[in-house]
């Protein structure tokens, strides 16, 4: 399995490598591109999750195009179509090519391929529906991207019968943003600001990811007390967007006594949070070689209101977990099979109601994790919006265990942030968000930031949404969406 030293791969010795790795059992965690040396020739990065942690595998290839992963490893689809929107270069054999971050761009001017410091204006057509399924009576419904509610824009392209969903696509660009040009030439510390807005509702769990990836690349272990604050922070921030799936979910149902009670639950651990650091999401806590500072409620106060919370929220989840009218819409709605779930690799709650198990904060321990022994939640195959929404439920109860014991163990004297010199290099690091597995690939020069690579879950998981309407009728569509419980902002930065 170990490549050489001074092997240069091309792409078919990358897909080769890939799927030696898979075949080992190792799961595809992404992919990804940059330019690199004076000709500024492409690099390919695939993302591969093995015991130890996660591992790239690189590999050169010309500007003219090279050969596509997704036959070999379908996992790349979506990725190989935002190589092709930001770089140009043509992955020869993809199915389906369309923009995935930038519609209609013009091609000769890529934004990391030669960037020349000008805005380039992004103008889509927004008549063309092309169609995948073909046949009397067949139609396109464009349904967003501006919805009631609430809502992220993102355009749903639908094509349906009149009740059926034979074929989903999903068009996430308009909220597109630009940041991976934004981390560019930043500061290491002023790049975790960045990191936090990729996924506002993960801000934490992105943090952590970039961090990681920076203390990797220097070499720098994180104080245990600052560990442990990380951990409270991150199991507050699932507490509060699991919950959100749950209100969500009696939305789509009309349970207008649900809606208001699960509001207001997300809204205490919202507030609580803001106690806690100064910020409702989290911001600001995690630093480079730590955490800013201690928690600002002592820990028998904060001890009590965890409490509280639970005391109020247990209820409400076990009453909404009974309520058969509202499980009726669940079950068999929206199923993603396990051999799927498994071929993709699949993340989070998406990918342990299918029957993956493997989770970050278990499999590749770190900061305060390792010591409070996280408990992974098993018995869910059945794929469905039921199965997802009991793994939050199972979640919800293990992240108030984790962080009453992270509270309990934090010394509020105790160093909170090591020194960080970050020198150039790669480095790679990784944290368990809400939604699944967060990566960030950094690469330094000179002490900035020259690359930034995140990776969200939402973006990885969302590649399977059009592949789960086996069956399912529009009615279940906002069923389907709130159980994954995304982020477009996360898919589209």
């Amino acid at each position: 399995m170990t490549i050489p030293a001074g092997t240069t791969l091309d792409a078919a010795g990358l897909i080769a490598q890939v799927q030696r790795h898979r075949q080992l059992g190792h799961r595809f965690a992404g992919l990804h591109a940059s330019r690199t040396g004076a000709d500024q020739t492409l690099r390919l990065t695939a993302l591969m999750a093995v015991p130890a942690g996660i591992v790239p595998v690189d590999a050169l290839v010309p500007a003219a195009g090279y050969p596509s992963l997704t036959a070999g490893v379908p996992a790349a689809f979506w990725y190989e179509r935002v190589i092709h929107d930001l770089f140009g270069v043509v992955p020869a054999g993809h199915p389906r090519l369309d923009p995935l971050l930038l519609p209609l761009l013009d091609r000769a001017a890529r934004p990391l391929a030669g960037d020349t410091g000008q805005s380039l204006a992004i103008e889509p057509d927004e008549h063309a529906l092309t169609r995948q399924v073909l046949g009397t009576g067949l139609f396109t419904i464009p349904h967003g991207p501006v919805r009631s509610g609430v809502m992220e824009s993102v355009e749903y392209l639908v094509e349906s019968p009149g009740e059926d969903i034979p074929y989903l696509r999903v068009r996430p660009y308009y909220k597109h943003r630009g940041l991976e040009k934004r981390f560019e030439t930043a500061t290491p510390d002023g790049g975790v600001l960045l990191a936090e807005r990729v996924e506002g509702i993960a801000s934490v769990a992105h943090a952590l990811a970039y961090c990681h990836a920076l203390e990797a690349l220097s070499d720098t272990a994180v104080p245990r007390a600052a560990g442990l604050v990380r951990v409270l922070h991150a199991e507050l921030e699932r507490v509060a967007n699991h919950v959100d799936v749950a209100l969500r979910l009696a939305d789509a149902a009309g349970l207008a006594v649900a809606v208001a009670r699960f509001g207001w639950h997300k809204e205490r651990v919202l507030r609580l949070v803001s106690r806690l650091c100064g910020n409702r999401f989290g911001r600001g806590v995690v630093v480079l070689g730590g955490v800013s500072a201690v928690p600002r409620l002592s820990t028998s106060e904060l001890l009590r209101e965890l409490a509280a919370l639970q005391r109020a929220l247990d209820p409400d989840l076990r009453l909404l977990m009974a309520t058969s009218s509202f499980l009726d819409r669940l079950r068999r709605t929206g199923p993603l099979s396990p051999e799927l779930a498994a071929d993709h690799g699949a993340l989070g709650p998406v990918g342990r109601a299918s029957g993956q198990l493997d989770d970050d904060r278990v499999s590749r321990g770190y900061d305060g994790y390792g010591s409070l022994e996280p408990r992974a939640v098993t018995g869910h195959a059945a794929g469905d919006a039921m199965a997802r929404l009991q793994v939050r439920v199972a979640e919800i109860a293990e992240s108030f265990r984790l962080v009453r014991a992270a509270v309990e163990r934090v010394d509020g004297t105790a160093w909170l942030r090591a020194e960080v010199s970050v020198h150039s290099g790669r480095g790679i690091g990784w944290a368990e968000a809400p939604q699944g597995e967060v990566v960030y690939t950094v690469q330094v020069e000179d002490g900035r930031i020259a690359r930034c690579a995140p990776r969200s879950a939402s973006f990885h998981n969302l590649a399977l949404f059009g592949s789960v309407f086996d069956g399912d009728i529009l009615t279940d569509f906002p069923f389907i969406e709130a159980s994954f419980g995304l982020s477009i902002a996360g898919v589209a930065a």
